[in-house]
């Protein structure tokens, strides 16, 4: 089968704002009601060959680069992100077993998930959360598991579960990984029931994992004895790339309820989308969609060339696209006043309350802000001592939107960058040479170099005794919007000849607004007082709307019948 594309499946799957559509927004509603799973539309996606875009091709998927699977999965999920679950949460498992999964096991969770099964991933427990190092679920010696798993991913469907068991006594080490075929096992001995409902994301299938005395195979383990922990972590990082893929798709939805209905109302003779106030919020609104996406299509081509750095690129990505989703979708609740609290009685009623609960739960659903921040946090010292040496050569393939990309390799992936970060590396010299270029942007490109050089300082200072105990913490957040800064910075620079965002190649109205809304967001303050700076991109995101295109760097024409 052929790789899908975007705009294949967004003929496929019609116009969302179709009420009668099966596939469209008011069907996502009515099954958000009903804390119904998405069958109709999953069915539909893996007839079309959507649940191979993940699979390698050796295991018989279609995956070619995770920016192509970025796009194709925002497009889906901006009709309704519970998709994810349905034809996604298999992708850390998968990945887990190509980092160290042996051939058979390899090939059996092929088998599964080309069908369109599922194999589970179940490692937190309800007891420790984020602290993965306490968990108690238990591997015995003579090969039987014992205990609880908490909010297990298709836990009620799976046809094979991989499970993270305590197998020592202290540190990552004291954890291994088995692979374990569900339809064998007798229900005394593994009992799958519904996990606490969830806000948002409502009916997906998230289960508790109990299991009692389980007999575990010795063919089941997966790697060596103490490698399970390690793997995961290893794997969440390109899970991560196809989190930021979900709140995408749900920011571009409310970003374009907000500006349709923006488009259309009037006060007196002026449109809300021309007067001042609702200008500027969408403006904001917009500038955080356009930096989101950046940010998240550098990383999803860079996992390819620099897997190594993913310790900290995909954790600081996450955390900006996340936090972007979350305000864009307070700014477009502004511009909608009543209109974003109704449940019935106008189009698109309850959709836009259904956007603000999936966002809070694609936030968290790989790891708290906390933990993702606290993640990275320790890597800092080494980042930012000015011994990396820049990588330009690394920097153009990433940036370079048709540059060809080395093939994916997980094995690549790493526990710590060791110091190595190219979009840091040597930014300040870059973003200097590139200023006078910019116009307007170019004072933020000098404000961005000052600020990428000043975070050496800013981390000694939250080593030293007495320090603010959250200063280090409050350090990887800044550092990782001054990363997304980066990017967008970088993404400008190596497609100057280029259309970017439906602009005229070179244009920097939308650069102006991410780098003024990424360096508000690393200073904590209201991206508002940028204002001036951020309006051009409203009007850049406007013509992309008018002309029904995604709102991604490379547009992809929509499915609509306007």
């Amino acid at each position: 089968m052929s790789a899908l594309t975007p705009e294949r499946l967004e003929q496929r799957l019609g116009d969302p704002a179709d009420d009668a559509n099966p596939y469209g927004f008011a069907a996502a509603v009515a099954r958000d009601e009903h804390d119904a799973f998405p069958e109709e539309l999953c069915a539909e996606l893996v007839r079309a060959g959507f649940h191979l875009n993940y699979l390698p091709q050796e295991w018989g998927g279609t995956f070619e680069s995770f920016d192509r699977s970025l796009t194709l999965v925002r497009s889906a999920a901006r009709r309704d992100v519970n998709i994810m679950p349905g034809t996604m949460f298999s992708i850390i498992a998968a990945t887990c077993l190509q980092v160290h999964g042996s051939l058979e096991q390899q090939l059996r969770a092929a088998e599964i998930l080309r069908g369109g099964g599922a194999v589970a991933f179940a490692l937190t427990e309800a007891a420790h959360g984020s602290d993965l190092l306490t968990n108690e679920v238990r591997l015995s010696e003579d090969g039987v598991l014992s205990g609880e798993k908490w909010l297990v991913g298709l836990g009620l469907r799976a046809e094979a579960v991989y499970v993270i068991a305590r197998t020592g006594e202290r540190g990552p080490g004291a954890f291994s990984a088995v692979l374990l075929e569900t339809a064998g096992i007798p229900q005394e001995q593994l009992e799958r029931v519904p996990a606490p409902r969830t806000g948002g994301m409502r009916g997906i299938d998230l289960a508790t994992l109990r299991f009692h005395d389980t007999p575990v195979p010795s063919e089941a383990l997966v790697g060596k004895q103490g490698t399970g922990l390690e793997a995961a972590v290893k794997a969440q990082q390109a899970v991560r790339l196809m989190s930021m893929a979900g709140s995408l798709g749900i920011a571009d939805t409310a970003v374009r309820l907000a500006l349709d209905f923006a488009a259309e109302r009037r006060i007196g003779r002026t449109r809300l989308t021309g007067s001042p106030w609702p200008r500027r919020e969408l403006a904001v609104a917009s500038a955080a969609l356009l930096a989101a996406d950046a940010v998240a299509l550098s990383a999803a081509r860079g996992v390819h060339v620099v897997p190594e750095a993913f310790s900290v690129w995909a954790l600081s990505a996450k955390h900006v696209v996340a936090e972007a989703t979350d305000e864009l979708i307070r700014r477009c609740g502004t511009v909608l006043a009543t209109r974003s609290v109704l449940r019935e009685g106008e189009q698109g009623a309850a959709l836009f309350q259904k956007l603000q609960r999936d966002s809070a739960v694609v936030r968290v659903i790989d790891a708290s802000t906390l933990a993702n921040l606290r993640s990275f946090a320790g890597q800092l010292p080494t980042l930012t001592d000015g011994k990396a040496e820049p990588d330009p050569a690394a920097v153009e393939s990433v940036f370079t939107l048709d540059a060809e990309l080395p093939p994916y390799d997980p094995t690549r992936l790493d526990m710590f960058a060791r110091g190595s970060d190219p979009i840091l590396a040597g930014l300040p010299q870059t973003a200097i040479a590139v200023a006078d270029d910019l116009g307007e942007a170019g004072v933020l490109a000098r404000q961005l170099a000052d600020a990428v050089a000043g975070l050496g300082e800013l981390v000694r200072a939250a080593q030293q005794r007495g320090a603010d105990p959250n200063a280090l913490v409050d350090a990887a957040e800044r550092y990782a919007w001054l990363h997304a800064a980066a990017c967008c910075l970088h993404l400008w620079h190596a497609n100057r000849d280029r259309s970017l965002y439906g602009a005229e190649p070179g244009a920097t109205g939308w650069l102006g607004a991410a780098l003024a809304y990424l360096l508000a967001r690393a200073d904590g303050v209201d991206p508002r007082r940028q204002g001036d700076l951020l309006i051009p991109v409203l009007d850049t995101v406007l013509e992309l709307r008018d002309g029904d295109r995604l709102f991604t760097a490379s547009p992809v024409r929509l499915a609509t019948t306007r």
